[in-house]
């Protein structure tokens, strides 16, 4: 399978979208590809990373972010400030949201997306990419 970089989203047009509009978005996406980067040791946690994308007002949104196991069975961003996207977040006013104003709300959109069960199966599979 291929495993999209996240930071080729950056190279992805730009999708304009409102903060009060995300509920919509996470039915448009899909799992592209989950890949475990580091497998873990005693010493370390497995981590990797997801990617995901979907149609919305037909052009193509992304998103993609690092992830950690915690413990058996459960699964953490690595970093809720570092999910990369082209989605570019507009307020009410019509001005582009700052990184730390968007990241609420993109954390909005992971939650509600069924990433941990990719991650649990790639962690199952082994797959180290």
């Amino acid at each position: 399978m291929h495993h999209p970089a996240a930071w080729a989203l950056c190279a992805w047009p730009p999708l304009l979208w409102q903060p009060d509009r995300l509920a919509e978005l996470p039915n448009h996406f899909r799992h592209m590809s989950t890949r475990v980067t580091l497998p873990g040791d005693g010493a370390t946690r497995p981590a990797g990373q997801t990617f995901w994308s979907g149609s919305a007002l037909d052009r193509e949104a992304g998103m993609a972010w690092d992830w950690v196991q915690l413990s058996r069975g459960v699964v953490a961003l690595a970093d809720p400030m570092a999910v990369v996207t082209n989605l570019r977040l507009v307020g009410s006013a019509g001005a582009m949201l700052s990184a730390c104003e968007a990241a609420r709300y993109l954390n909005e959109i992971v939650r509600a997306l069924p990433w941990q069960d990719e991650v649990q199966r790639a962690l199952h599979e082994g797959t180290v990419q």
